[in-house]
C-alpha cells in the first residue's frame, strides 16, 4: 500500500541517519526562532518528516522546519500571543488545506510560478532570517516581532555587545561557512558548530542560552477558534499551506534532478498535509520538504521513503534521551547557524548574473523580494505572479500583433498554394487576407480591430480572416471579431472568414458577435474564401459597369440633336 522498497536498504539507512544528524541543529534553531521553543522544532521534524515520507510522493525527500515556514509561523505565533489552541489550529488547518490541494490535483500548478517570483520570495525569506538573527549574534533579543523591529534592534546590539555571545557567534559563522567539504562527509558543519560552540560556552559562561527543554513525547493540543481571531487563523493557514506546498514541490524538483526520477506532486501534497495536520495536534512547528536535508540524504545513499522515516526516528531518540543537554546551547550559536541558512536561501547565483538577463525579470525579482521583506509573503507571491502573467501576456500579444499582417502587402508569413498566390497577385489591392497563427490572447484581442482597420485601408473591398490555425477563442477575441465585422460593414466592405471550426462559430453566435456576418460569410478553406472574394469583386464590377452604361445612355438621350 505504501510502496516500500528494500532494494536500497543500506543506502536508505545511511542517508536517513546522516540527514537526521544534519537536521538536529537546524530543527533546534528553527524551533527557537519560531517562538514555540526548540523542542517544537524537533517535534516538527519528527512528525512531519515521518508522515510526509510515509504518505508522500517523493521517495528521497526529507521534511522538517524550513526558513519560509518558520518566518510565517513566527508571525502567526506573535499575532496570537502564543496561545497554543489558536496557533496550532492554524497549523492543523494548513495541513487540511494541503490535503485538499492534493485531492483536487493542484500540485501541477505550483510549477507555473515564474522563476523570478520564486527567486524573489526565497531571497526575501533569506534576508528576513538574517535580519531576525543579527542582534542575537551580539547577545541581544529583538523587541517585538517582524523584520522592522529586528532591523531597529541591530544598531543598539552593535553598540552594546555581549562579548562572549559575539565571540561564539563569530566562531559559529566561521565554522558553518568555512567547514571543509571533506570533513562534512563525516560531521556536517552546522552540527560541528553546535557542539563546539556549546562546549566553549560551558568553559566561558555569560552568553544567553536556551534553558530548560522538555523531554519525552509531546502532549495533545486541541485546536480552538474565537470570533475575533478566526480571520487571522484562516489567513495564516492559507499562507502556511501555500508556502509549504511551494517549498515542498520545489524541493521535489531538486530531488528529481538528482535521482533522475519523477515525483508525484499531488501525492506529495497529501503527505505533507497529513504531516502538518498531525503536527498541529502535538504543538509542532509546521514543516515542508527541506532542500538541504534532502540533498544530504540523496548524496549519502537515500532513495526511498525509508530514509525520511529513519531520519525522524533518530530525532525522536534524541528528544527522549538527550534533550537536557540541549539546554546549554547558546542563542548566538543557533543564530550563526540560521544566518548561514538564510544566506543559502538567497539566490546569490541569479543575482550575480541577473544584469545580463532581461531587465524586467530582475525588476520583478527585486519587487517580490522587497514585498516579502517589508510587507508579507502572500502579497509578494500574488503580486509577483499577477505582474509576471501580465508581462507575459503583453509579450505574447505584441508578437501576435506583429505577425498579424495583410499578406498581400507585407509578404507571406504562411505558405500559400500557387493558385492562392496568383489570386492575391491579381486582386491584392482589393483583397486583404489576414492570418491568425494560433490562439488569440486577450492582450492581442484588445488591439486586433485597430490593427486590421489600419492595415486594410485604401482600395480594400474584401477582408478575409483566416482562422485555420485558431483552435479556440475567448470573449475578448469574439468581441474583436465583432468589431472588425462592424467596422467593415460601416465602411461598405465585405468580411469573409475561412477555416473557422464549429466551436468558434458557436461561441460567436452565443455571444452575438456574428451580427454582421451571414452564413455566406463562412468558408471551409482559404481557397474557397478567395474564390468567393473574386466572385464578389467581379459581381460588383459588373454592377458598376451596368450602372455606368445606363447612365451613359441617359446622358446621350439628353443631348440636343
Amino acid at each position: 500500500m505504501f510502496g516500500f522498497r528494500f532494494d536500497n536498504l543500506r543506502g536508505d539507512i545511511y542517508g536517513g541517519l546522516t540527514a537526521g544528524v544534519v537536521a538536529l541543529p537546524l530543527a533546534l534553531a528553527f524551533g527557537e526562532a519560531s517562538g514555540a521553543g526548540p523542542i517544537a522544532g524537533l517535534y516538527g521534524a519528527i512528525i512531519v518528516g515521518f508522515f510526509a515520507a510515509l504518505f508522500g510522493g517523493t521517495g528521497s525527500q526529507v521534511s522538517g522546519p524550513t526558513g519560509p515556514m518558520v518566518v510565517v509561523f513566527a508571525g502567526v505565533y506573535a499575532a496570537l500571543q502564543g496561545e497554543p489552541s489558536l496557533v496550532f489550529a492554524a497549523v492543523v488547518l494548513a495541513g487540511v488545506f494541503q490535503i485538499a490541494f492534493g485531492v483536487f490535483k493542484l500540485g501541477q500548478y505550483v510549477r507555473l510560478v515564474p522563476y523570478p517570483v520564486v527567486s524573489g520570495f526565497m531571497s526575501g525569506i533569506g534576508c528576513i532570517i538574517i535580519a531576525l538573527q543579527a542582534s542575537r549574534l551580539f547577545g541581544h533579543e529583538p523587541e517585538g516581532s517582524g523584520t522592522i523591529p529586528a532591523l531597529a534592534e541591530i544598531p543598539g546590539a552593535v553598540m552594546d555587545p555581549n562579548l562572549v555571545a559575539l565571540a561564539l557567534g563569530v566562531l559559529t559563522l566561521v565554522i558553518v561557512f568555512k567547514w571543509p567539504a571533506q570533513w562534512g562527509k563525516y560531521v556536517p558543519g552546522p552540527l560541528a558548530a553546535l557542539v563546539i560552540g556549546t562546549i566553549l560556552s560551558l568553559m566561558m559562561p555569560g552568553a544567553p542560552i536556551l534553558g530548560d527543554i522538555p523531554t519525552g513525547l509531546p502532549s495533545l493540543i486541541i485546536p480552538a477558534f474565537s470570533a475575533d481571531t478566526l480571520l487571522i487563523v484562516l489567513e495564516a493557514a492559507i499562507i502556511l499551506a501555500l508556502l509549504g506546498s511551494i517549498d515542498s514541490l520545489l524541493t521535489s524538483l531538486v530531488a528529481d534532478n538528482m535521482t533522475r526520477t519523477r515525483h508525484k506532486s499531488n501525492q506529495e501534497l497529501i503527505g505533507q498535509g497529513i504531516g502538518n495536520t498531525v503536527a498541529g495536534f502535538f504543538g509542532a512547528v509546521p514543516s515542508a520538504g527541506a532542500t538541504m536535508r534532502t540533498v544530504v540524504n540523496i548524496r549519502t545513499g537515500g532513495q526511498t521513503k525509508i530514509s525520511g522515516m529513519l531520519h525522524s526516528v533518530l530525532l525522536l531518540a534524541v528528544v527522549v534521551a538527550l534533550a537536557p543537554l540541549a539546554s546549554n546551547i547558546p542563542h548566538a550559536v543557533l543564530a550563526g547557524i540560521l544566518v548561514k541558512v538564510g544566506y543559502d536561501i538567497i539566490d546569490v547565483s541569479y543575482l550575480k548574473r541577473a544584469h545580463k538577463g532581461p531587465r524586467w525579470d530582475l525588476a520583478l525579482m527585486v519587487l517580490v523580494l522587497s514585498l516579502t521583506v517589508f510587507v508579507d509573503l502572500i502579497t509578494a507571491v500574488v503580486a509577483g505572479v499577477v505582474m509576471a502573467a501580465l508581462a507575459f501576456v503583453k509579450q505574447i500579444a505584441d508578437e501576435q500583433l506583429k505577425d498579424l499582417g495583410d499578406l498581400t502587402q507585407e509578404g507571406l508569413s504562411i505558405p500559400l498554394a500557387e493558385d492562392e498566390a496568383e489570386i492575391l497577385d491579381k486582386h491584392g489591392d482589393q483583397i486583404s487576407l489576414f492570418d491568425f497563427g494560433g490562439p488569440l490572447s486577450f492582450g492581442a484581442a484588445a488591439d486586433l480591430g485597430h490593427h486590421v482597420r489600419e492595415k486594410s485601408k485604401g482600395k480594400t473591398r474584401v477582408l478575409i480572416l483566416d482562422f485555420s490555425r485558431v483552435p479556440f477563442i475567448d470573449v475578448s477575441a469574439s468581441r474583436a471579431v465583432e468589431t472588425i465585422a462592424g467596422d467593415a460593414w460601416d465602411a461598405g466592405k465585405t468580411v469573409y472568414i475561412s477555416g473557422m471550426n464549429e466551436q468558434i462559430q458557436a461561441t460567436l453566435s452565443a455571444l452575438g458577435s456574428d451580427a454582421h456576418l451571414s452564413e455566406k460569410s463562412f468558408f471551409a478553406t482559404r481557397r474557397e474564401a478567395l474564390d468567393g472574394a473574386v466572385e464578389r469583386l467581379e459581381g460588383e464590377n459588373r454592377s458598376a459597369q451596368d450602372s455606368g452604361s445606363t447612365s451613359g445612355q441617359q446622358d446621350s438621350l439628353a443631348q440636343p440633336a
